[in-house]
């Protein structure tokens, strides 16, 4: 295939974004229909990059004549591409119900349009400065759907997570220079660029720029201590939290720490350093934070918004190893995380949007009346947790084969946070479906002024029981948001069960990077 569709499936999704508010539709149905037909033509296009890689890349713009923007499909482009593929039909397909009683909805399909390029563009990035171009680009255009209500909260929650990003980023964009000033080129190169003619005495000043470059990106794949902005951004409407949690901004912070780690800096200047140390103690620490405050929580948006900050760093403890194995199984839990969670966050949305609950002690018996629903979200819960036949069994498996291999004690301590988050997993997501099943519905809703609620947090108890649906009156959902569970639900099945084509193939992009 040509490798000009490298530019198509940055481009289409955005300039069919803007216009959107710019067409005449004279019914909401058109929009949708216009809006469903642009996502689904890029996601058919890429599949057939995927397909047909194109042996070259394509210059987008030339600053200088070696500093551009280029696209390129590469081994570790093609895991990314193929995610947001996959996903992101069924997202706006889902979208169309949830936001039928929400304001703002041309503006809002637009961004959420005009983000799937983007992100393509960072899968597709041919070198780090194009990369970083991109993942910039990612934070402003989410931004207008973090704070998409317009409330006091929404307002704030995009606030830190504009300040929490931008600060990121320049930590980030140091790696970006030093690898442009010490690097054989500024393209990303299984192994790295790194000249060590031009390093000379300069090895612990590299060492430390990559710390600083790590922590940067870290920060959209919410690392402690810089995952404070993931829960507040959970005021976002939900196809919004689950874009962000799921399947592109966290995602993009965590495929920036990949390239950067095995195609710019490369694991043989960085694997036994200090460095590399440096970063594995947050990365483990984070995966059992993460889950501790899941697990405290009672909002369940916010609950699930934790259970990412935990499971982004499976991810990202993979890729700190610096091994193949490593990099396979932080691959692998990338596409099961972002099947496991967006499944989850669409059920609760579900349950939002038709029975205006977004407290757990609400859910008491609403499983009698949403059955699908929650018969997804337990699933999902035992795909987090690593149950076997699930997905998320198989990317811990291959994590905890990648830790054994290399050895050590930074390796064994994540091998036991792995273990302690899978414990803490299914008490906070299976006591959600326990609640929902076995327990009675609440003839007079309790008040949700709980003691760990703030009442600034939830705008006033009377506020919040207006938008209660009568429990007998709540049912599960239609079929445009039902028909995306049910896909999730069969994906994480299929690759639990039969996951070896998906291995092997992981280990085949991975197999030059070492």
């Amino acid at each position: 295939m040509n490798a000009i569709f490298l530019a198509v499936v940055v481009l289409l999704p955005v300039v069919g974004g803007i216009l959107v508010p710019l067409l005449p539709f004279r019914k909401r149905l058109h929009r949708l229909a216009y809006v469903e037909a642009v996502v689904l033509a890029n996601s058919v296009l890429a599949f057939l990059l995927l397909t047909h890689r194109p042996e070259s890349g394509i210059v987008i713009f030339e600053f200088t004549s070696n500093l551009t923007l280029s696209l390129k499909l590469d081994g570790l482009g093609t895991v990314f591409v193929g995610i947001l593929s996959a996903l992101w039909p069924f997202a706006t397909l889902y979208a169309f119900e949830y936001m039928e009683h929400e304001e703002h909805e041309t503006i809002f399909f637009m961004f959420y349009t005009i983000t799937f390029g983007i992100t393509m563009g960072i899968a597709l990035a041919e070198d780090v400065v194009t990369m970083y171009c991109f993942y910039e680009m990612l934070t402003l255009i989410t931004l207008p759907l973090v704070m998409h209500t317009l409330t006091r909260e929404a307002i704030l929650a995009s606030r830190t997570y504009l300040y929490y990003s931008l600060g990121g980023a320049a930590f980030a964009f140091m790696g970006v220079i030093f690898i442009l000033i010490y690097g054989k080129t500024a393209n990303f190169v299984p192994g790295g660029v790194l000249d060590l003619e031009k390093i000379g005495d300069k090895t612990n000043l590299l060492l430390l720029i990559y710390v600083f470059c790590f922590f940067g990106f870290s920060v959209k794949a919410a690392m402690f201590p810089f995952c404070r902005w993931l829960p507040k951004a959970g005021v976002a409407p939900t196809p919004v939290t689950a874009l962000l949690h799921a399947v592109a901004v966290v995602k993009a912070g965590a495929f920036a720490i990949m390239r950067v780690t095995y195609d710019s800096f490369g694991t043989q200047f960085l694997r036994g350093s200090w460095a590399q140390t440096v970063v594995l103690i947050p990365v483990i620490f984070t995966i059992v934070y993460g889950c501790s405050r899941a697990l405290k929580e009672t909002h369940i948006k916010r609950r699930l918004a934790w259970s990412t900050v935990s499971n982004l760093s499976y991810i990202l403890f993979g890729v700190a190893l610096m091994t193949p194995l490593g990099l396979v199984g932080a691959l692998c839990h990338m596409i099961c995380h972002a099947l496991m969670k967006i499944c989850s966050f669409f059920c609760m949305g579900a349950v939002i949007c038709k029975s205006g609950r977004e407290y757990i002690f609400q859910l008491d018996g609403l499983g009698r009346r949403m059955p699908k629903v929650f018969a997804a979200f337990t699933l999902s819960g035992m795909a987090l947790m690593g149950v076997p036949g699930l997905c998320g069994f198989i990317s811990k498996w291959n994590l905890v084969k990648a830790a054994v291999e290399t050895r050590g004690l930074l390796a064994y301590l994540g091998i036991a946070a792995l273990m302690i988050s899978a414990l803490l997993t299914a008490i906070y997501m299976l006591s959600v479906s326990v609640r929902a099943f076995s327990c009675q519905s609440m003839q007079t809703e309790r008040p949700v002024t709980e003691p760990s609620v703030s009442q600034a947090d939830q705008g006033g108890a009377d506020a919040e029981n207006e938008k209660l649906v009568p429990y007998e009156e709540v049912r599960d959902p239609g079929w445009r948001m039902l028909l995306p569970l049910a896909v999730f639900v069969i994906a994480m099945f299929g690759l639990g069960l039969h996951p070896q084509p998906v291995i092997d193939g992981l280990f085949g992009l991975v197999g030059t990077l070492r």
